[in-house]
């Protein structure tokens, strides 16, 4: 596990490094489009303009955000992981988190629940849908709040819990 989080830590910080004297707007922005908003819009379109999937996309997706955030929330309260930008020493990220601790990454836990959830609904949108997660994953650790590790579990997390929804469904 030593090694592992060793490994974890000096690919974000050659990650963060990549950006650190960068403009980073366009990863601020990616990384909004992770914030939750976005993924009701999209459910709520979906239900109002695509009548052969929409209100059931729109109960898949509701039924999944609530068994994801309680999970999410344990998880992050019982690994404790500190972020980057509270764990090392002269160290500034370029945007404040959200709540205290990094593992698993929330951003990346809805995107990757809602990149499952539009494949498996509208597999030619699948493609897209798994860039953008990956992207808003990606733009958490160049922010410097998440490390690489956090992002793969987010990522797991996300699939597992559209799974488990979809399978009620």
């Amino acid at each position: 596990m030593k090694t592992i989080a060793q490994s974890d830590k000096a690919l974000f910080y050659w990650m963060f490094n990549l950006m650190a004297k960068r403009d980073c707007s366009w990863i601020k922005w990616v990384s909004k489009t992770g914030d939750g908003q976005l993924y009701l819009v999209i459910g709520v379109l979906l239900w109002w303009l695509e009548p052969e999937h929409g209100a059931l996309f729109l109960s898949a997706g509701l039924l999944a955000y609530t068994l994801e955030i309680p999970v999410y929330i344990f998880l992050k309260r019982a690994l404790k992981r500190q972020r980057p930008c509270d764990s090392a020493t002269n160290f500034n990220a370029h945007i404040t988190p959200s709540d205290k601790f990094s593992l698993p990454s929330g951003h990346t836990a809805a995107a990757f629940l809602m990149a499952s959830l539009v494949s498996s609904f509208y597999p030619n949108l699948a493609l897209v849908a798994y860039l953008w997660a990956s992207c808003i994953g990606i733009s958490r650790v160049l922010l410097g709040v998440h490390y690489p590790g956090d992002i793969l579990a987010g990522a797991a997390l996300g699939m597992g819990i559209s799974v488990v929804s979809l399978s009620i469904f």
